[in-house]
């Protein structure tokens, strides 16, 4: 049977092959498996991607709900581990809304099956084509498309970009990871978000009664939504509001049935009426209890 103190193998004996580093071959393999996954699912969610799909700085794709489930305030049972993977996930680029950007891709249907295409070169998009999307407007392309036209406006929208601000989507070269960086330390200093959009928290402009602009309008805001939910204020994108409403009642009907599902649990183990050894003989040994014989 061996292993009796007969003989001991040597790590030559027992590793037959040495380590070695994965040939271009298998790297390739790896890399096109990993785009395949980045290109259809959420990283956030875990769930497929489906519109509205949106994207940070780094030109990662997630789905829009699952970015406004994340910036809205965590229920007390959401375990802490889970709140750390996706902040770890997102790295701090994502604190609002206006660090993303809707990416508008256009859909070619053949069948039941989707397929997001160039609308210049009708080109497949996803990890066998170089994609990118233009910011502010978020339309998506290829890359070539982009280099061959190099205009200034969007062709499916006639909005404005600059060369900066054609982002790509799901970058691997190093070049374009290191532009996209620069590009979003550029824009911090200037006080701007990814969608070009000022960021939170800047300086306050004094009105002529002496009341700042913002005190202002944050005053307005508190008026007008008495009565509304307050999650929804301030997000004036019927589209957005609509989706961040459809979350918050998701959260809620969650919490709802944890809710009623710990009460059916403990409704079959405790009662509130109190115990009676002569209406509960029929009970199992859980709710019967013990009586004293006479």
């Amino acid at each position: 049977m061996g292993n009796d103190g007969g003989s001991i193998p040597t790590r030559r004996e027992l590793v037959k092959n040495a380590a070695r580093n994965p040939n271009t071959s298998e790297l390739k393999a790896a890399q096109l498996e990993a785009q395949t996954h980045a290109w259809s699912t959420c990283p956030l969610s875990n769930r497929p991607l489906s519109a509205p799909i949106v994207s940070d700085c780094a030109g990662t794709l997630y789905n829009k709900d699952a970015i406004l489930e994340h910036l809205l305030p965590k229920a007390d049972d959401v375990p802490a581990a889970l709140i750390k993977e996706k902040e770890d996930l997102l790295q701090g680029r994502v604190k609002s809304l206006r660090d993303v950007v809707e990416v508008k891709f256009s859909i070619s249907k053949e069948g039941k099956d989707e397929k997001k295409i160039c609308p210049i070169t009708s080109k497949e998009l996803g990890p066998n084509t170089k994609a990118v999307y233009l910011v502010p407007c978020g339309h998506a392309f290829s890359e070539a498309a982009i280099r061959e036209v190099a205009g200034e406006t969007c062709v499916e929208c006639n909005e404005p970009y600059t060369a900066e601000n054609v982002i790509p989507i799901l970058p691997l070269a190093k070049e374009d990871v290191a532009r996209l960086a620069a590009r979003a330390a550029k824009l911090k200093e200037s006080g701007l978000t990814h969608s070009l959009k000022k960021a939170p928290g800047g300086k306050k402009r004094k009105k002529q009664g002496g009341e700042s602009e913002v005190e202002t309008k944050a005053t307005t805001t508190t008026t007008k939504t008495e009565t509304s939910t307050p999650a929804l204020s301030g997000i004036k994108n019927a589209a957005t509001a609509s989706l961040t409403s459809k979350v918050l009642e998701e959260q809620e009907e969650r919490n709802k049935r944890r809710k009623l599902g710990l009460n059916d649990n403990l409704k079959s183990i405790f009662s509130s009426a109190g115990y009676n050894a002569q209406t509960q003989k029929g009970g199992d040994f859980m709710t019967r209890g013990y009586s004293i014989p006479k």
